[in-house]
């Protein structure tokens, strides 16, 4: 089975919420499936951003069971998880640059970045693409909106962290994905 059957299967199973089948129907008009999950930091290849998606579901599915006091349902756990990366369809594109390689300079592509929407920070720009089709919790708004930590200077994180839990543990988990499962731009 490959990850885009895998990522609809997970989403089918388990998100039983009105908007569901638009949001999917959406994600098959965008290169979700065949986009890099980054340009050059973790899973900068093909197919690359559906495939973090799915470790960062991994994740947190096996960190819900040492951390059991963070209580949560699977649909949303399948939401966050899913979803919270959904800022960068249609942000990256391909371009050529030279490169030597035994002594003979060839030419390889390369991900860039090229912003067709810029619309708010990364988990902003994600519940606002995802609440176009599908209604998000309260809770699960502030996991996605969250989930890169401090790294874009919000300082509420914290709080949000002690409000909803599960919003840490979508922090971990992503993390988990990013440092430990994903190589630097390898397969």
């Amino acid at each position: 089975m490959n990850n885009k059957s895998k990522f609809q299967e997970i989403a089918n199973k388990y998100i039983k919420r009105d908007g569901i089948g638009n949001l999917l129907a959406w994600l098959d008009q965008t290169d979700f499936y065949d986009a890099p999950a980054s340009t050059r930091f973790h899973n900068s290849f093909e197919g690359g951003l559906c495939l973090h998606s799915l470790n960062v579901w991994t994740n947190l599915c096996k960190l819900l069971h040492p951390f059991n006091e963070i209580q949560t349902n699977v649909e949303t756990a399948a939401i966050i998880t899913l979803f919270h990366d959904l800022c960068k369809v249609n942000l990256y594109k391909v371009e050529m640059r030279n490169v030597k390689e035994n002594n003979v300079w060839v030419q390889k592509p390369y991900y860039t970045v090229d912003e067709e929407f810029p619309f708010g920070g990364h988990g902003a720009k994600s519940v606002y693409l995802i609440q176009k089709h599908m209604k998000l919790t309260d809770e699960e708004a502030v996991a996605i909106m969250n989930h890169m930590g401090n790294e874009d200077g919000k300082y509420t994180v914290f709080s949000s962290y002690e409000k909803y839990p599960i919003a840490w543990l979508l922090h971990v988990a992503d993390e988990a994905a990013t440092i430990l499962d994903e190589k630097r731009g390898e397969k």
